[in-house]
């Protein structure tokens, strides 16, 4: 079943002129240093972050907060697959909504997906509640 969805549109110019005038201090906030790695070492630095962004931003909308009630941005974080898929980590607060709204027995999925064309940046982020399979113990 489907628990959240949520979207997100940057604009990567505006990111951009966001790290120009605030530079470390905007990075180290909203920003882990796992996404950092990843963005400061692509050739479009800015859009890397803009697609994390809009990752973040969807994310918290899948989650039914939006950016309140106590989430952090460096509490969604996107890395990649081997494959280069993105994955959303969850922490905090943010991994305590996503425990609270996911029914018992089921274990959440948090689908991502980004993409860029300059100057815009997306992000759709899904959350699926799937039957919990059995261990054996």
């Amino acid at each position: 079943m489907i628990l959240g969805i949520g979207s997100d549109l940057a604009n990567i110019d505006r990111i951009a002129a966001t790290l120009d005038r605030f530079g470390d201090r905007f990075r180290n906030r909203v920003f882990t240093e796992v996404e950092q790695r990843k963005a400061e070492r692509r050739k479009d630095v800015a859009g890397t972050y803009a697609k994390r962004w809009a990752a973040k931003e969807a994310c918290s909308k899948a989650l039914g907060t939006g950016l309140r009630m106590g989430i952090s941005w460096k509490d969604m974080a996107v890395s990649n697959l081997r494959s280069g898929q993105p994955v959303m980590e969850l922490t905090g607060w943010a991994k305590e909504r996503l425990q609270d709204m996911t029914p018992p027995g089921h274990e959440a999925i948090i689908h991502v997906t980004l993409t860029d064309d300059h100057p815009w940046a997306q992000a759709f982020v899904v959350i699926e509640a799937r039957p919990s399979v059995p261990r054996p113990g």
